[in-house]
């Protein structure tokens, strides 16, 4: 993120309407008042957002946001409340199982989706190509060099078969 990036007021307006429509929303189900979320926007990469539970926080990416503001008022905000909300009633749960969808689709009104469907070529960090049997991957450093350090070894999700460096030649 440059120094000094500032989101326009409106669309920070914007955030917190968002927040506070959902919570409303979800205040029924709750025996005491809900209070509201900090939100921080320190969240980098490619993530648009992330729930910091103990924190009573959500992180949100200032230049996603600024980049797709009716997503993350429609849709990040929510997904992020809703794993605050399931937290706080449920405790530690699957972040994208059963509760976490009720809390998305019955009570904030929310389709349940776990992931984004950004464009992040802006905010996409240098990534190593790896290949399976079926198809070519991009991993981020941070997983490449824990593959380099031998701490892991990753699978394709398709073909089951584990990551190899360079491209896919099929």
């Amino acid at each position: 993120m440059k120094k000094n990036h500032r989101l326009p007021i409106a669309l920070q307006q914007a955030i917190y309407r968002s927040l506070r429509h959902h919570l409303v929303l979800a205040a029924p189900h709750f025996d005491d008042p809900l209070p509201e979320p900090a939100i921080s926007w320190q969240q980098r990469g490619t993530t648009a957002g992330s729930a910091w539970l103990k924190e009573w926080q959500i992180r949100l990416n200032p230049i996603l946001c600024e980049e797709n503001p009716s997503a993350f008022v429609e849709q990040v905000v929510p997904h992020e409340l809703a794993h605050l909300l399931v937290w706080k009633k449920f405790g530690r749960v699957a972040p994208h199982g059963q509760e976490w969808r009720w809390m998305m689709e019955e009570v904030l009104k929310v389709k349940a989706e776990r992931t984004h469907r950004l464009i992040t070529t802006s905010v996409a960090g240098r990534t190593f190509t790896y290949h399976c049997h079926c198809q070519q991957h991009e991993l981020t450093v941070r997983r490449h060099n824990r593959v380099v350090r031998g701490e892991t070894e990753y699978c394709c999700r398709r073909c089951a078969a584990p990551l190899r460096i360079g491209p896919y030649q099929g």
